[in-house]
């Protein structure tokens, strides 16, 4: 019997006799299947000759035939991945292979003790935190070495097939040096820091864990842009001229408080093309991609961040920052159920042995990574609600920039980022429902046409 409180209400949760291993690898079967049969789905709209009928005026047969060939290749290659990923899943859980790993972190540190301690190897570097940090480290490593095929493929034969591709092997190699790097900075803190916490808060542990995580957010929603981000791309200010006026007089009449206005080098990586905005209170800055600047009109470029400002004029942003807040806090409640219960990691082969963290109990990071396993089928409809909100906000942002007149812009706009960005033009109504964070391009510019009429 685990016993167990969330907040200042303690209560018992029998779950001896549960077949958390079965139930969890039944799901991700199930899971899989699901996801199968709508790619089967979205294959089928693809592979249409024709594009649809609002479309077919806007673009020649062979630009059809090329998004269709682009849209494909990414099919199959996302099909691939997706069935090596479940097995290599399986495996890894069936195998039980995550008890050897924890028990072999231990022996990485027993042997660094025993080669540099010298007799004052702290008691903390070989206790259950630094494990935990070395074992996730491992698992981070196995997962770069197994993913790195994968993303070399998608990288320079997918991506380069169809033009899209600008990355030179050094430059990605480069990139993977110094994800890498960073990893190993950020990671120790951020592990030891929750495995502390999960040691030794009492009935307010969820509340602790989402401060902890709340804090990291908004410190990493801080420096990723101005610390992280410049490590891979060139951010400079956007030159004075026609297109800077027309961005802060856009802003200036909305109230948008712009501070910076950069240019970034995505060209340097890939042919695609984006935008975005970031910052707190009345420190906003935006970030156009110089991919964006050579495919689009300057009006073009303009309504496309009409759109982006109706994000935030419509606070878009923040509302999806809170919803996400309380559903971390409400897994984290979640989690007492089994915080300290003995079938949950005894099922994926954890508490006995050398598998085991301080006091002969579960580690206690591997019992919230176990949680998040169980877990899942709440993840799967939360991922769905989340694209259910996020095309809701999309649409609502296209109908602000039409209300500020950008409409038939806004319209080109996304024809030419469709064009140049060789987007699929048929998409399955079930798939884009579940996978798609953005309407389909028919979809909004119906939409965009209907808000154009409204206003007229």
């Amino acid at each position: 019997m685990a016993t167990v409180s969330i907040f200042d209400r303690s209560f018992a949760f029998e779950d001896t006799g549960v077949p958390y291993l079965e139930l969890y690898v039944g799901f991700t079967i199930a899971v899989y299947l699901f996801h199968t049969y709508l790619d089967v789905r979205q294959l089928r709209a693809l592979r249409r000759p024709s594009p649809p009928a609002a479309l077919a005026d806007l673009f020649s047969p062979e630009l059809y035939g090329k998004t269709r060939a682009y849209s494909l290749d990414k099919w199959r290659f996302s099909f691939a991945h997706g069935l090596y990923s479940t097995i290599e899943t399986l495996i890894l859980i069936l195998g039980g292979w995550l008890p050897p790993i924890w028990v072999f972190a231990g022996q990485v540190l027993a042997a660094a003790a025993a080669r540099f301690g010298g007799g004052r190897w702290p008691a903390w570097a070989a206790g259950e935190v630094a494990q935990t940090v070395v074992f996730v480290f491992l698992l981070h490593l196995g997962n770069l070495v197994l993913e790195l095929p994968w993303g070399m493929y998608s990288t320079f034969v997918v991506e380069q097939r169809h033009g899209f591709n600008k990355q030179t092997l050094g430059l990605y190699v480069s990139d993977l040096v110094k994800q890498t790097l960073l990893a190993g900075l950020l990671l120790p803190p951020i592990v030891a820091g929750i495995t502390y916490i999960l040691q030794v808060a009492g009935p307010m542990l969820p509340l602790y864990l989402w401060g902890f995580i709340f804090g990291l957010s908004l410190f990493f929603m801080t420096i990723y842009p101005v610390v992280i981000a410049p490590l891979f791309n060139k951010y400079e200010p956007l030159p004075e001229g026609s297109l800077r006026t027309k961005i802060e007089a856009l802003a200036g009449s909305l109230r948008f408080p712009l501070r910076k206005l950069y240019r970034m080098d995505g060209s340097r990586r890939s042919a695609h093309s984006n935008a975005y905005m970031y910052g707190f209170f009345n420190n906003k800055r935006i970030v156009l991609y110089d991919t964006l600047i050579q495919q689009c009109s300057e009006e073009q470029v303009v309504a496309v961040l009409a759109h982006e400002l109706g994000h935030w004029k419509l606070r878009h942003t923040p509302q999806l920052f809170v919803v996400n807040q309380v559903i971390m806090l409400s897994q984290f409640c979640l989690y007492t159920l089994v915080r300290n219960s003995t079938a949950l990691p005894a099922a994926f082969g954890f508490g006995s042995g050398a598998a085991v963290g301080a006091g002969g109990a579960a580690p206690a990071f591997v019992s919230l990574i176990l949680f998040q396993f169980i877990v899942s089928p709440l993840d799967e409809l939360i991922h769905y609600g989340s694209n259910v909100v996020s095309r809701m906000f999309e649409f609502q942002a296209d109908a602000f920039a039409v209300k500020t007149g950008h409409g038939p812009e806004l319209r080109a706009a996304l024809l030419k980022m469709e064009e140049e960005n060789k987007g699929a033009m048929h998409v399955d109504p079930w798939y884009s429902s579940y996978h798609y964070s953005h309407p389909p391009l028919v979809d909004r510019l119906k939409a965009i046409d209907g808000a154009q009429k409204k206003d007229t």
